[in-house]
């Protein structure tokens, strides 16, 4: 199987010339090298990402020489990137598929005996439709080896041992890099201690013995966001087994809370991705998961036996749940009472729906799952629907939730805080509706679980006996604080934190914020919100060693004026997005753009201010309310009392004008208007352009 000549075609046709790749590996029969670079390719016309050329093909078509043989050989391949399907064909015959991965990785296809033949020879790969939305990839690096492809992946051997604070192994993910910083393809598959993907090792035990291809490489070692990571470099030859101790160390203090993940499904009960339940049970002790949520479509499924059986069941204490998958929007429940009924998921009716999830045995919780996610032709917080500024159904979907998530790792968004908009909008709405952070993993490594998480205030001192019924209790009353990446602590005068109402007596209110993260990850600005509206933003500089303690990114304290009436304080921290493979944040899930950076956030719960000192949070729809009567109210004077109060009160008082038959144009309300305060006519803009938006969608064909 000698190298002749090299040369690669694409359509339209042109030609590139070729450089040899990389180093032979020593001892190993010698790969022949027959596209040394990365290749751009685009599965329609329409550009995915900015970061990408304008122009790009549609098929790579590689012609190499080589000669006839018996037996299987392999292709290993470099590929970044891919969301859709691509398939790799070499002499029109499908050899397999690029892995469905976004990540930069090194993949293994076996090519059968009798595929290849003596002189030319075509290798192929396009997308296998053009139906599916636009991707934009790159693949190269093609080395073709003469040698079974187990053989090749199987020719040297890592043993790592990753230890904790306390020097003991301990649960971890384990990634491993070849010298151009790719996931590489391993020569073990997963079993009831490892879950393993192209260079992802996921242990329950600390330890971990991989076989993979001969090389350099970089073996980094973590144990989610709370855990330091440590890295180590080696090269291993044919025939050789390196062996490596790697310390890694607890960064976040989260003393109080506990790390949930409510979004987690198993290819075994789901029926799509790839994790089994038993790597669902590694991944969630290699990530630092202490409570995770069953969250199968339509089912109800116990982690407690499977993490048992597997001896991870210590650190965490599972709780059974479901993903009700409806045609109308997907909403997570728990806890669920063993046995109990399965709500309708053809349910269309939201009323119906929700007497059905309040009717199972034990659920407490239930949570809107990506609002802004189109599934089943819906989406639940899209303008056709509804209007975020005042949190209102246009149809009149009883929105009966009680949480809904605002991070979602596994489908994240365009404009990172539109989610956590809406989530405030409800608040301002009236609504107790509790901010999520979860991963809606389906995958061992593509989209991995607890990457985004709630904390939930609760005794964590005993992962795996945790007190179920406080954590849903404490979820309930919102003292959570979500993550993807970072954390935003928020307390108020020295004692009030999320999802407690604060006195407010004073004139001015304290207000106390803490951005914690680990040293691998960033954060560059602090906000601070009241009822929705930006009131303080701060800059975020390279941490100070010497000034704060590991694991705290920002600490600082506001002083604010006591607000005129009742408002929601809510802190939210942002960073750039985490490129490193061993943690890399994901682009958006449905883009509304071509731009794709990507974030981190953390954003604590809200802490109402009990201005009007009645006991209980009085929201922006109440205040509208108490103002408005529908049958006896003069327009400008309703104008001249919102003096009083903020942007969120005058949005929902434009609301309820509106619906009372006053239109927005009114002459009247038009020259009420022009002398009103600037949040007065901040809230009748905002409430203006967002039911424009809900006309303009709601019209189109």
């Amino acid at each position: 199987m000698s190298m002749i000549h090299t040369y690669v075609t694409y359509v339209p046709l042109f030609l590139i010339s070729v450089s040899i790749f990389g180093t032979p590996v020593a001892n190993a029969d010698e790969p022949q090298f027959i596209e040394p670079d990365l290749v751009h390719l685009r599965s329609r016309p329409e550009l995915e990402w900015s970061s990408f050329p304008e122009a790009a093909p549609t098929r790579l078509t590689v012609t190499f020489s080589a000669s006839k043989t018996t037996r299987e050989s392999c292709l290993l391949l470099r590929q970044q990137d891919v969301k859709q399907s691509w398939a790799v064909t070499v002499n029109d015959k499908k050899i397999g598929e690029l892995y469905r991965d976004e990540n930069d990785m090194v993949i293994g296809l076996a090519i059968p005996a009798d595929t290849l033949k003596d002189g030319d020879n075509v290798l192929a790969i396009e997308a296998t439709t053009s139906r599916n939305p636009a991707d934009d990839i790159r693949v190269g690096s093609l080395r073709l080896f003469r040698q079974p492809l187990q053989e090749v992946l199987s020719a040297a051997t890592l043993n790592v041992t990753v230890t904790g604070t306390a020097s003991e192994p301990i649960p971890c993910r384990i990634t491993i890099l070849d010298a151009h910083g790719s996931l590489i393809t391993l020569g073990t598959v997963s079993n009831e201690e490892l879950a393993i993907r192209p260079g992802t090792v996921y242990s329950s035990t600390g330890r971990a013995t991989v076989k993979l291809p001969a090389g350099q490489y970089t073996v980094i070692a973590g144990r989610g966001f709370e855990y330091s990571i440590a890295e180590a470099s080696f090269t291993v030859k044919s025939g050789e087994t390196h062996r490596q101790s790697l310390a890694i160390r607890r960064e976040v203090a989260t003393p109080g809370y506990v790390a949930c993940d409510t979004h987690v499904h198993t290819l075994t009960h789901s029926g799509h991705g790839d994790a089994t339940i038993v790597e669902r049970m590694i991944t969630l002790a290699g990530e630092g998961i202490e409570l995770p949520i069953a969250t199968d479509h339509n089912v109800y499924v116990d982690y407690d036996p499977i993490a048992r059986q597997v001896g991870v069941r210590r650190y965490f204490t599972p709780v059974i749940g479901n993903e009700v998958t409806t045609p109308r929007g997907h909403f997570n429940i728990f806890p669920v009472q063993a046995g109990a009924h399965v709500p309708d998921s053809k349910q269309t009716d939201w009323g119906l729906l929700f007497d059905d999830i309040q009717r199972t045995p034990g659920v407490k919780i239930a949570i809107l799952n990506h609002a802004r996610d189109l599934h089943s032709n819906i989406r639940p917080f899209g303008p056709i629907l509804y209007n975020s500024i005042v949190g209102e159904n246009l149809d009149g979907w009883p929105m009966r939730f009680n949480a809904m998530e605002v991070v979602n790792s596994g489908a994240t968004q365009t404009d990172v805080l539109q989610l956590f908009h809406d989530w405030m909008g409800l608040l301002n709405r009236g609504r107790p509706v509790t901010p999520v952070g979860s991963s809606d993993s389906h995958d061992v490594a593509r989209h991995f679980v607890g990457q985004g998480r709630t904390y939930i205030r609760c005794d964590d001192r005993d992962p795996g006996n945790l007190d179920v019924d406080a954590a849903v209790n404490n979820f309930l009353q919102g003292r959570v604080m979500v993550s993807y990446g970072l954390l935003a602590e928020l307390t108020v005068n020295e004692k009030y934190s999320s999802g407690e109402l604060a006195p407010t007596p004073d004139s001015e209110v304290h207000v106390a914020v803490r951005v914690l993260g680990p040293h691998w990850v960033q954060a560059d600005r602090v906000m601070l919100f009241a009822n929705g509206a930006l009131i303080r933003e701060e800059k975020i500089s390279a941490r100070d060693p010497q000034k704060l303690p590991d694991g705290v990114k920002w600490s600082g304290t506001w002083k604010i004026p006591r607000p005129r009436h009742d408002v929601h304080l809510v802190a939210i921290a942002m960073g750039p997005g985490v490129e490193r493979i061993s943690w890399r944040t994901a682009k958006p899930y449905q883009p509304t753009s071509t731009d794709d950076r990507t974030h981190v956030i953390g954003c604590s719960g809200a802490v109402w201010l009990d201005v009007d000192q009645d006991g209980r949070p009085t929201s922006a729809r109440d205040y509208a309310e108490r103002m408005f009567d529908s049958k006896q109210f003069d327009i400008g004077a309703l104008v001249n009392r919102l003096a009083e109060y903020d942007a969120a009160v005058a949005a929902h008082s434009a609301h309820l004008l509106r619906v009372s038959g006053v239109s927005l144009t009114d002459e009247r309300l038009q020259a009420a208007l022009k002398s009103a305060p600037e949040s007065t006519q901040t809230g009748f803009r905002q409430y203006q352009d967002a039911w424009r938006e809900n006309e303009i969608a709601r019209t189109k064909p």
